[in-house]
């Protein structure tokens, strides 16, 4: 027990003196909560500009237009003559879509046949992509409808029969979860889970690689081997709590006061997130005491969590989802905290899950923490077993 609070005292005050530790566990975290999520802050996309070339010039023609110009996705921003003259606004990035509306429009569809119109759009912006193909699909199949049923009524068809006949089965979407369909509430919470374990692991890696960790063991050399054991233990505990400590109000403040700060749907209770992010920056830091053993030097840390912080986005599995990855890469996923810490802390932040629902999360970031703690161990007792007659912390 003195092992473990001399290394704990020790830790903390590496931590707040260290100039570099403290900027990335503390001070990026800060930047990081206040930057990031500006981008987001819109929720959804909105009004992104087409061309309409309309090539039937009816007021049916029209109409559509103006439809499509009143959804709060697209926005109409020229009327052009010909496909060329559109083309060359699209290459220029002045609009990102081109609507066609080919000739006969409205005869066709007086007289009950189809009228198909051609949208061609820049898929290689896939927000926008998916926001133009779905606000003209859903204007076009509106407008088909209304006129299909005032055809029927015209053959003597009762209203309500021409409705029922020409759309039978109406989709109403009901987004849960996400009411407003937006990129933040997606994005934001998976996002703030790694953000929260590359400043750790990368300030963890620093404290473990820079001098003045040490703690003097008076009698070092005539320890028993238990006693090396039990001192071993006790100093990656005393870490991990100093880490625990300091990280469990980072946590708290992303995962809790975020949230309300930008308005992202939250219906778990405190109580439950704290639970889960428990296990969650235990296995972060004993991860990060395994990194430092490996590459020994602070400018090794910085450069190797450089190149693998757009690796451990992708394997999150919200930027690219987990089904589509191959077995082997979900596995390895899986060797991630921030994986199981994503999947749980969503359901229970987001969805309302009990402790029970994510059972699975819980107790794999449980195990992550006894697995990675159990190998710093090992590095520790190593460490006393070359040299007996300091402790390293």
């Amino acid at each position: 027990m003195k092992m473990l609070l001399a290394v704990f005292r020790n830790e903390i005050s590496r931590l707040f003196s260290l100039r570099p530790v403290l900027s990335v566990i503390v001070v990026a975290a800060g930047v990081y909560a206040v930057f990031y999520p500006q981008p987001y802050l819109n929720e959804a996309l909105r009004k992104v500009p087409i061309a309409i070339v309309d090539q039937d010039r009816t007021q049916t023609s029209r109409l559509l237009a103006r439809l499509i110009d009143a959804t709060p996705d697209v926005s109409v921003a020229e009327v052009l003559p010909d496909m060329p003259t559109a083309q060359r606004e699209v290459y220029t990035r002045r609009i990102f879509g081109i609507l066609l509306i080919p000739q006969h429009f409205e005869r066709d569809l007086l007289h009950g046949r189809a009228s198909p119109i051609a949208l061609y759009a820049d898929a290689s912006y896939f927000l926008m992509y998916q926001r133009m193909n779905g606000a003209v699909t859903a204007v076009s199949r509106t407008l088909g409808t209304n006129f299909e049923i005032a055809r029927l009524v015209n053959l003597g068809v009762d209203p309500p029969v021409a409705a029922a006949a020409t759309d039978p089965m109406p989709f109403v979407p009901v987004p849960l979860f996400n009411p407003q369909g937006g990129y933040a509430t997606y994005i934001l919470p998976a996002a703030f889970v790694l953000i929260l374990q590359q400043t750790l692991l990368i300030g963890v890696g620093l404290l473990g690689t820079m001098p003045g960790g040490m703690v003097a063991m008076a009698g070092g050399a005539r320890l028993r081997l238990s006693d090396r054991i039990f001192d071993s233990i006790g100093t990656v505990a005393g870490k991990l709590l100093a880490y625990l400590v300091v990280h469990v109000v980072i946590v708290s403040v992303y995962l809790i006061g975020l949230p309300y700060l930008y308005g992202l749907p939250r219906l778990g209770s405190v109580a439950t997130v704290l639970a889960i992010a428990v296990p969650f920056s235990l296995a972060v830091g004993a991860l990060g005491l395994v990194v430092a053993a490996i590459f020994r030097k602070p400018l090794a840390v910085q450069l190797v969590f450089a190149a693998i912080g757009l690796p451990f986005f992708f394997l999150a599995g919200f930027a690219w989802p987990a089904e589509a990855m191959p077995i082997a890469v979900r596995w390895l996923a899986h060797l991630l905290p921030s994986t199981l810490a994503i999947d749980g802390l969503v359901d229970v932040a987001q969805l309302g899950a009990s402790l029970s629902d994510v059972r699975s999360e819980f107790l794999g970031l449980w195990l992550l923490a006894a697995g990675y703690a159990a190998i710093a161990v090992m590095i520790e007792f190593s460490k006393r077993h070359r040299a007996p007659d300091t402790a390293l912390a």
